[in-house]
């Protein structure tokens, strides 16, 4: 009788990925979608680029979309999807997702995965793009090569999953990707002043590229070159060259500690090109929700910053020392009396009452955790919990639980 084949297709590939790369089997490991789109597409094109007179209009016109794709990647893919910083209606999602695609970065579900496991690993053995095992890997190196899918366990994709857009356009992103990135810069340059190979290889290639390589450096110089204002817990920094290089993205510091602001440069002054555009998308009633951190918390992370190690007029909260005790059937019973929502963590009671509107998970995930050990909760998610978290929750802590079984 025949066999039934019960291992799934991609088990093979599965099992590779977890297997060392060594000097005999590298080859195995790497990632022909990454190497055919940052590497062999570009080689391609600059190659045909020095045999390729440089129509004006086509340089001007490379120029306006390669920005244009450009703040699809960082408020499209980055700030929206990623760390869902602001709303956006189905309209502005669709044109997002549609002109995305024409930097070649794969889909916004990868690509979302991938950053968010970043953000929760960061500098770690799990991070996929870590500033830690070099400036080219982080650059682009790490896209070359296949990553253990074990990276990803326990990151919080729900919210993508059921976006139908992100669904519709992982189902045709390999048509979307040839049209929009190859496709269209063609026949525009084609049709509007008969430059059909000007617009394929610079419109198109070297566009795409240029896109790229600026996307790459928010994972690479942004955690290199700069100064660290806000944290110095991990690599990421602040630097206004950066900036310029990725429409606004090379505030990295501040936004690793604020992930979910939509602006990367909180300063009026500060340059974040993208901010602005978000900002525009909202006066047109385009985008919508737009999350950001008050100046009293920026502020009090930079001074906590700046003063590490010192005492401040800033209220850190109640010493644990100085906190009354109580046992856990107390907590529970005083949690439940309605009178203030308590929830512990870490053996710390806590008094989110004040907070409950103000919470970036919404008042729904706090009223859940009202009566019971949230210790879990706060140190999962999508995002590692900001030291600024850290803070406002010393701030609210009550009580502290004595030793007991839970």
């Amino acid at each position: 009788m025949e066999k039934i084949n019960t291992v799934p297709d991609d088990y093979q590939k599965r099992v590779l990925a977890r297997e060392p790369m060594t000097r005999l089997n590298w080859y195995k490991h790497l990632d022909w979608w990454g190497i055919t789109f940052t590497m062999i597409v570009p080689l391609y094109g600059w190659y045909q680029f020095w045999k390729t007179p440089l129509h004006p209009k086509t340089f001007i016109f490379a120029v306006v979309f390669g920005h244009i794709s450009g703040f699809c990647i960082t408020a499209g893919y980055h700030r929206l999807w990623a760390h869902a910083s602001y709303r956006a209606t189905t309209p502005l999602k669709v044109f997002l997702a549609i002109v995305a695609g024409s930097a070649g970065q794969g889909p916004i579900e990868w690509w979302v995965r991938s950053h968010r496991t970043h953000h929760r690993y960061t500098d770690t053995a799990k991070d996929p793009y870590s500033a830690h095992k070099g400036l080219l890997y982080s650059h682009m190196g790490w896209i070359l090569f296949r990553r253990d899918a074990r990276i990803y366990h326990g990151i919080d994709m729900s919210d993508i999953n059921d976006d139908f857009v992100v669904r519709w356009q992982r189902r045709y992103y390999g048509g979307i990707l040839l049209a929009i990135a190859f496709l269209f810069p063609t026949v525009v340059c084609g049709l509007g002043w008969g430059d059909w190979k000007g617009g394929f290889v610079n419109a198109g290639i070297i566009r795409m590229f240029a896109v790229q390589q600026a996307t790459f450096c928010v994972n690479s110089l942004a955690h290199w070159m700069g100064e660290q204002p806000f944290n110095d817990r991990n690599s990421p920094r602040d630097h206004l060259v950066t900036a310029i290089i990725t429409l606004g993205e090379g505030y990295h510091n501040y936004h690793h500690e604020f992930p979910t602001d939509y602006r990367n440069g909180a300063g009026r002054w500060q340059w974040d090109p993208t901010k602005w555009v978000i900002w525009l998308w909202e006066q047109m009633g385009l985008a919508y929700d737009l999350k950001r951190f008050s100046t009293h918390d920026v502020d009090k992370c930079r001074l906590r910053q700046a003063h590490k190690n010192q005492k401040s007029h800033l209220d850190w909260g109640v010493s644990l020392k100085d906190l009354p005790r109580v046992s856990w059937k107390d907590y529970i019973v005083q949690a439940r009396d309605g009178r203030r929502a308590l929830i512990a963590i870490d053996g710390v009671v806590h008094d989110v009452s004040s907070f409950m509107a103000e919470h970036p998970g919404g008042s729904l995930l706090l009223e859940d955790a009202i009566g019971k050990d949230a210790s879990g909760m706060f140190m999962g998610g999508i995002h590692m919990h900001s030291k600024l978290a850290h803070m406002k929750l010393a701030a609210l802590r009550v009580a502290v639980i004595r030793r007991c079984m839970i």
